[in-house]
């Protein structure tokens, strides 16, 4: 580890994408800061390699409008359920029908056992289109993915449902099983291009 240089470092890093190049040269920042703590190198190569801010590509996600006029082939009650609901993979291959009463979805449980956090465990309105979910993602991901969507799209898609119909960011927060309000803010400010072009008509008229 102490023969390695900075330059070697820089060559191996240059080659990868920007989240690849960062996550590996956290990890490498990692594994010297232990070794200086065990004595075991005088320097660390990797402490002066600027880091790459990673930005990820927004996932796409529909309205409620475009979700409820599209043909998922077999998919579509299970696709739809996840749209009007917000349930994660999870949360969503562990609920049975019994979970769903008084017009609510009761998620109480994963399929790894407990819900993410205890945030998760939650009540929503219960829209319809249940039907049992498989335990593997990979056919219904395939279906999204024709479509430009991931699974997690369909929770922005919930998201922007619940936001679009004045759903209180506290309200949604709760529904979304999230920890606090500023995860939910992150979906709150997305912004659609055809919302700009509302707004601008809708202000315009107020001038």
């Amino acid at each position: 580890m102490g023969e390695i240089s900075r330059r070697e470092f820089l060559d191996v890093l240059a080659p990868l994408a920007a989240p690849n190049y960062f996550q590996t040269l956290m990890a490498t920042r990692v594994i010297y800061r232990e070794a200086l703590n065990r004595e075991l190198v005088e320097a660390s190569p990797v402490a002066t390699i600027k880091a790459p801010k990673p930005r990820p590509k927004p996932q796409k996600f529909l309205t409620w409008e475009e979700v409820s006029t599209t043909n998922f082939g077999k998919f579509n009650s299970r696709i739809k359920f996840l749209a009007l609901h917000g349930l994660r993979w999870g949360e969503a291959v562990a609920l049975k029908a019994e979970d769903i009463y008084d017009d609510k979805v009761h998620i109480n449980k994963s399929m790894y056992g407990p819900t993410k956090t205890e945030s998760g465990v939650r009540e929503v309105p219960y829209f319809g289109y249940f039907k049992q979910f498989p335990k593997t993602r990979v056919a219904i991901a395939k279906t999204l993915a024709e479509h430009g969507l991931t699974i997690h799209s369909l929770r922005k898609t919930y998201a922007y449902f619940l936001k679009t119909n004045d759903v209180h960011v506290t309200t949604a927060a709760k529904f979304l099983g999230h920890s606090g309000p500023m995860v939910t803010l992150k979906i709150y400010t997305l912004v659609r291009d055809s919302e700009i072009d509302e707004v601008g008509v809708r202000l315009r008229s107020k001038l």
